[in-house]
C-alpha cells in the first residue's frame, strides 16, 4: 500500500503513525480509509505493544474535510469516518494520541478515540462543528464518558477552544508536556509500555474495557475469572513471578 497521507515507523513493538497531509492534516475520505487499513494491519501483529498517532505540521488534525459534509457525500463520509473510529477502538493494544498544535472537530474525535491523549502545552482542542451547523457524532457519544454530560454539551454547543491544561483538568488529556520536551515525554510513556509482555498488555486493556459499563459485582466476578482462568494460565505471568524471585528482567514469550 502506497503511503500517501501518513508515515509509519514500527520499532521494538511500538508503531508510530505520523499524519502527513499538509497543511493542517485535514481528513479526507481517502486519508481516513488509508489510516483504517494501516490500523487493521497493525492489529494483526501479535508482537505489537502500542500504537502512537502523531502528526507533522502546525496542526495535529484540524478536522474532516468540510466539503465532504455535503448531502450527496455525507453518507459515505460518515461510513468511512465511523470505520476509522471503530478500528481505533478495535486495537487490542494501548493507543496514544500525541497531540501538538490544533486538534479540532473530527481531529479531536480521532484523538479521544485513542486510549490515552498526551499533549504539547501549546495544543488546542475543540469541537467547532456547531459554528458550521453540524454536530460531532462520535464526540456526542464518547465525551460524556470522559467529561460527563454537562461538559460534553458545553464542548459541543459552544464550539469553544480549550487549552491542553483545560483538557487535562477535565480528564481528556493524561499528560501535558512543554513543547520542547513533548516528543521526549510521550516517548518515555511508550518505553514504559514497551517493557511489558504484548499478551499481558492486551489482557490489561481488555480487563478495563470489558468491564466499564457492567454492574460492580458482575464486573468483579468477570475480571477475577479473567485473572484466574486466562492470566494465570499464560507463560508470561509465570515468567513474571519467576523473574521477580530470581531478581532479573523477565524474558517474555508472548504466550
Amino acid at each position: 500500500m502506497e503511503l500517501t497521507y501518513h508515515q509509519l515507523i514500527k520499532e521494538n513493538g511500538i508503531a508510530r503513525i505520523t499524519l502527513n497531509r499538509p497543511k493542517h492534516n485535514v481528513l479526507n475520505m481517502d486519508m481516513m480509509q488509508e489510516l483504517t487499513s494501516v490500523l487493521a494491519d497493525l492489529n494483526k501483529d501479535a508482537d505489537l505493544k502500542c500504537v502512537v498517532i502523531a502528526a507533522q505540521g502546525s496542526s495535529w488534525c484540524a478536522g474532516v474535510e468540510v466539503l465532504d459534509h455535503k448531502p450527496d457525500l455525507a453518507p459515505d463520509m460518515i461510513r468511512i469516518f465511523d470505520a476509522l473510529l471503530r478500528q481505533i477502538h478495535a486495537l487490542a493494544v494501548p493507543s496514544i494520541a500525541a497531540v501538538g498544535g490544533a486538534c479540532l472537530g473530527g481531529g479531536m474525535e480521532v484523538a479521544i478515540a485513542c486510549d490515552m491523549v498526551v499533549a504539547a502545552r501549546s495544543a488546542v482542542f475543540g469541537q467547532p462543528e456547531i459554528k458550521l451547523g453540524f454536530l460531532p457524532p462520535y464526540a456526542a457519544v464518547r465525551l460524556p464518558h470522559l467529561v460527563g454530560p454537562s461538559r460534553a454539551i458545553e464542548i459541543c454547543t459552544t464550539g469553544r477552544r480549550y487549552s491542553a491544561e483545560a483538557m487535562q483538568q477535565m480528564g481528556v488529556v493524561c499528560d501535558v508536556f512543554d513543547d520542547d520536551a513533548f516528543e521526549e515525554g510521550w516517548t518515555t510513556l511508550t518505553k514504559e509500555i514497551q517493557h511489558a509482555s504484548p499478551l499481558i498488555l492486551r489482557l490489561n486493556k481488555k480487563a478495563v474495557n470489558q468491564h466499564v459499563a457492567i454492574p460492580f459485582d458482575d464486573a468483579m466476578d468477570s475480571v477475577n475469572n479473567m485473572f484466574l482462568n486466562q492470566l494465570m494460565k499464560t507463560e508470561d505471568t509465570l515468567e513474571g513471578i519467576k523473574s521477580f524471585e530470581e531478581k532479573r528482567r523477565p524474558e517474555w514469550k508472548n504466550r
